[in-house]
């Protein structure tokens, strides 16, 4: 159908003859002949007339020219074909108004016209009588976006806008109360749809039970039973709130900037042999051989599903759970795909009861509309290369905790076949004393010939000749399982039937996702959550080293575990007089060192943004340590355990801690090396075994024994902060902070969710409203670098301000080539700076927050410390006549930060103490670097600029206090993430340890007849 009509001059006869044949088209695909919407730019769909008044209004008024698709006049978007797409001014992102941002939802409205008129009126109406500048929707669109940014109450925003209405002529059109705000945002976001539910999690009413009012599985009643036991017939007993994500998709590619990013993965990403995204994985790369019809269409989406239960009411004393279901899309670029933006809510499971293994029962909808998007498709508008294309999706897997990850995938988390990469095969003893399943064994993924195998006394009593057991294919699940039938609901004894085969006592049930036909050829259909591994093995470590009661992994039971065992008896509980006592083991710290240790941690100063304040999370009176959350974990075992613990323990001990540390440390980076990664395992798998010979069967539950299956998953999934639940937390907590009643937590949630996706809609289209779900930098208060807080305009020494002025001249890349051309700035800086310059007590640049030493001492954090790499000649003596130039690096402390002023140039530089690299720098034998501070030198070019500094923080050498261990903070930038927020760079940890020793260097010393694991020097533990 030819629409080019639309974009002609009126005067022409092809005008004339369009709205024409436009007319007789509507006629035709109208239920009423005498009326049609009138398509002018004014009227704008909004209005029924009569056909000859339509014809007047687009002869007066023109037509709508971004109505390209006829829908409201019977016009099926899938009919158009693209080569007759009609290219118009309408571009999001470029600051339109909102009367073209509400018509770039037409389709949204398809079915509910009223709600377009109300919606186009209000993007149509002045704020008051005069206003040009706002309407009443990008009103409150500013305002809300600024309540859901800073958190502001419904209370304190209600009052807020009855403020403005008061300050505004009495005649102004602004909404008084959140009620009337959130209706408004509301038609501007999607819908979600209740479908009620059995309480015992039997069924859902919808397709043959849609009717039904009683559960056919269990018998209770669908409606609330109240406390007199009277039926609330209308009222829900349960309710599974479903927000559907094909309409969600659609709106994604109906925004241009958004669409282009979908295919970011296709067109922008880097090929090499390092893994930075999902898209370089295995995973990735077996969907687009396997369906290559799929692969071939880099717009199809690949997704993730997470699903954890919150307690919305942030007392744990509360038992409530719900349990909140969010999609994540790959396709988008690294620095976007985890943001609150694009977390997708589909499906939010009422509370108070966790639904358990039943959680298949409310995941049905979800998996259709998967199936759907899968096996047919949906037609889809792209707003960037404005076409319409069939939208197919893929689930590449799930994110969980460690319970969650056995009700969605149906096996076991418990008992002696825990481990679900294992499976039947899981090598495990129950420890009689302890009451505990241990999980040691780990010499099977040794190789061959290794001595540890050999080795009796410093393990269990026996060698090892086992191997390590291969992980089950999606194929070889999907064949254990599918003699499992389910049965669905709380009130039954048995949840599932098996058959009398013994390769499902692994299996509880077989998984809803079973039902995606792609499901069992993928190679990991269930993620291990890093996050939740990292902090249990954290805090089983510090809580056995440093004996916290409730965390340590040590005790009475665990010691009579050995002599059940009949191992270790140098370990085993002693008896002095009428007293029993426990010996120090390798692993039990003094309470000198733990005192120490606390010390380390209660005086530690991070940067800005790191880490909570550990001197909060330190007990000195006690020496405990209280509310670790995740991320404290994270430091700890990332960077700082390492430290803290210099100087304690013994060597060996020492040792195997900072190399399981280090792991950690590699396992987490945003950028990994292909070929690096079985080397990482190879020394997990010794560092594992020094652990079994140091510590205690009871240490090695199944998180520690998970850590040997992580590689794995990297190799197949790539890098483990796309698949860890961070991020999810994070928006578990905004989703809590939409709770404003306790008596309808979900509901709250819910709505607010839908007026967030409003704001987020509307940020695309208004230059001046940012994303709420794509924050910047918090420290990132301008596009530009800045001081922090007010200059002081100082007079300088002259001397010294010549020292600034010839680091600017021998540093400046201008001044290299200013004999071929000598520019603008060049001319400036040879005229010299003024001799007043501005002092700031902060400065930002780069993304990164600096201040002076002096600032430091007075507050909780360190944002002081600098490093630099500068080219350094070096020789070997007086005499040499080679010198070689070399990168070296340097260390200091802010004193001061300056801003030249060159009149039209302004160039901050750092004045900064220098520790001198002759005796005052030194890597020990484990790696780490060391600094005096106390010994300064280059105290004739003590300038830098500030866009040379790298941060690092210093840390007291708990071993020697004369020296400061170095720690590099992460601030670097992701590609081009102008968007990565500071919980993103704070992940991204840099292990202090530059150049540490391989395994084999400690294996090669011990013996099997060396008794590693008695601390000869320590302090028993007495019983009472």
């Amino acid at each position: 159908m030819d629409k080019t009509w639309m974009f002609v001059d009126r005067t022409t006869s092809k005008y004339d003859d369009g709205v024409d044949s436009f007319i007789r088209f509507a006629i035709v695909n109208s239920d009423d002949s005498n009326v049609i919407r009138c398509p002018c730019t004014k009227c704008r769909n909004a209005k029924l007339l009569h056909p000859n008044v339509v014809k007047d209004h687009l002869f007066v008024n023109g037509v709508l020219e971004s109505y390209t698709t006829w829908f409201w006049h019977g016009e099926n978007i899938s009919s158009v074909p693209i080569e007759e797409k009609i290219e118009s001014d309408f571009e999001v992102g470029d600051g339109l108004n909102t009367v073209e941002m509400v018509d770039a939802v037409y389709r949204d409205y398809e079915t509910k016209p009223d709600g377009f008129v109300k919606l186009l009126s209000d993007a149509e109406k002045p704020l008051y009588s005069g206003c040009t500048t706002f309407n009443v929707l990008s009103t409150l669109v500013r305002l809300y976006n600024l309540k859901t940014k800073h958190g502001w109450t419904e209370n304190s925003f209600s009052e807020l806008l009855s403020l403005i209405g008061d300050i505004l002529p009495k005649e102004n059109s602004l909404p008084t109360s959140i009620y009337e705000a959130k209706k408004t945002l509301s038609t501007l976001g999607m819908q979600y749809t209740k479908i009620h539910a059995c309480p015992n999690d039997c069924i859902l009413y919808r397709k043959e039970y849609e009717n039904s009012v009683v559960c056919p599985k269990c018998g209770l009643s669908r409606w609330k039973v109240m406390k007199n036991h009277k039926v609330k017939e209308g009222v829900p007993a349960n309710v599974l709130w479903y927000f559907p994500p094909i309409p969600r998709f659609r709106r994604m590619f109906g925004t241009k900037e958004i669409a282009k990013d979908l295919t970011w993965h296709d067109n922008k990403r880097q090929i090499d042999s390092y893994m930075r995204h999902p898209a370089d994985s295995p995973t990735w790369k077996v969907v687009d051989h396997k369906w290559p019809d799929f692969g071939s269409e880099p717009r199809n989406l690949r997704l993730a599903l997470s699903a954890d239960g919150v307690n919305p009411f942030s007392n744990y004393s509360t038992q409530y759970s719900c349990w909140p279901v969010i999609l994540a899309t790959y396709n988008l670029p690294p620095w976007l795909v985890m943001k609150r933006k694009f977390m997708m809510l589909t499906l939010l499971i009422s509370g108070p009861k966790q639904p358990g293994n039943d959680i298949d029962v409310y995941l049905a909808p979800l998996i259709d509309d998967l199936k759907e998007l899968w096996e047919v498709g949906v037609d889809v508008y792209d707003a960037y290369k404005k076409e319409v294309f069939n939208l197919k999706a893929i689930l590449l897997w799930t994110i969980n905790d460690f319970p969650a990850y056995g009700n969605l995938s149906g096996c076991t988390v418990k008992g002696y076949k825990a481990c679900p990469i294992c499976g039947d095969n899981t090598v495990s003893q129950r420890l009689e004393c302890s009451k505990k399943i241990s999980y040691c064994g780990h010499r099977k993924y040794l190789p061959r010939g290794h001595k540890f195998r050999k080795q009796k006394k410093a393990f269990d009593g026996n060698e090892e000749h086992g191997l390590p057991p291969n992980p089950l294919s999606g194929e070889e699940v999907f064949e254990k399982v599918s003699g499992i039938h389910n049965e669905w609901g709380k009130s039954k004894k048995r949840k599932a039937t098996r058959n009398n085969s013994d390769s499902t006592l692994s299996w509880k049930k077989k998984s809803i996702f079973f039902n995606l036909e792609y499901w069992k050829h993928l190679y990991v259909r269930h993620c291990l959550d890093v996050m939740h591994i990292e902090k249990n093995v954290c805090e089983s470590l510090i809580g056995t080293i440093l004996g916290i009661p409730g965390k340590s992994k040590d005790g009475l039971s665990a010691r009579e575990d050995l002599e059940v065992m009949g191992i270790r008896d140098e370990l085993q509980p002693q008896k002095e007089g009428e007293k029993t006592y426990l010996p120090a083991a390798c692993y039990n710290m003094s309470r000198a060192e733990k005192k120490k240790f606390y010390t380390t941690l209660f005086e530690l100063k991070v940067p800005e943004g790191y880490s909570s304040n550990f001197r909060n999370r330190v007990s000195m009176d006690e020496l405990k340590l209280n509310g670790l959350k995740s991320h404290d974990c994270h430091t700890l075992i990332q960077q700082l355990l390492p430290i803290a613990i210099r100087g304690m323990l013994p060597k060996k001990v020492r040792y195997a801690i900072t190399k399981l540390c280090l792991f950690f440390n590699a396992l987490c980076n945003k950028v990994l090396d292909v070929n690096t990664l079985d080397g990482i395992q190879e020394e997990l798998v010794t560092t594992l075994c020094l652990l079994e010979m140091y510590f205690l069967p009871s240490f090695f539950d199944v998180m520690v024994h998970l850590t040997v299956h992580l590689i794995h998953e990297v190799k197949l999934c790539g890098p483990v902060w796309f698949r860890w639940m961070y991020p999810f937390e994070r928006y578990m907590k905004v989703l809590k902070s939409y709770v404003r009643k306790g008596n309808n937590v979900e509901g709250c949630i819910a709505e607010c969710y839908i007026a967030e996706e409003a704001l987020e809609y509307c940020a695309e289209y208004l230059k001046d409203v940012s994303a709420v779900g794509v924050p910047r930098n918090m420290n990132n208060l301008s596009s530009d670098d800045h001081g922090i807080g007010a200059g002081n305009v100082k007079l300088v020494d002259l001397k010294l301000l010549n020292q600034a002025h010839q680091y600017v001249l021998e540093n400046t890349n201008e001044v290299e080539e200013y004999k071929d051309n000598i520019s603008s700035n060049m001319r400036w800086i040879s005229h010299g700076p003024q001799h007043q310059v501005i002092k700031y007590q902060g400065y930002m640049i780069n993304g990164v927050r600096f201040h002076t030493k002096r600032h430091d001492d007075e507050h909780c954090y360190q944002n002081s410390g600098v490093s630099v790499v500068a080219n350094t000649m070096l020789v070997s003596s007086a005499k040499d006549k080679n010198p070689i130039i070399v990168d070296m690096w340097y260390y200091g402390v802010i004193e001061e930060i300056w801003l030249l002023d060159y009149n039209a140039l302004k160039i901050p530089v750092f004045k900064c103490d220098w520790v001198k690299n002759d005796g005052g720098v030194k890597v020990d034998d484990l790696g780490f670097t060391l600094v005096d501070l106390q010994r300064k030198g280059h105290k004739n070019d003590p300038f830098i600029f500030a866009s040379q500094a790298n941060q690092v923080f210093y840390i007291e050498d708990p071993e020697n206090p004369k020296w400061s261990c170095v720690i590099e903070n992460s601030h670097e930038k992701f590609g081009n993430s102008s968007n990565d927020d500071s919980s993103d760079k704070a992940m991204n940890l840099h292990f202090p340890a530059k150049s540490i020793p391989l395994v084999e260097t400690i294996v090669n010393t011990l013996h099997d007849d060396e008794s590693s694991y008695v601390r000869l020097d320590g302090e028993p533990m007495y019983i009472d």
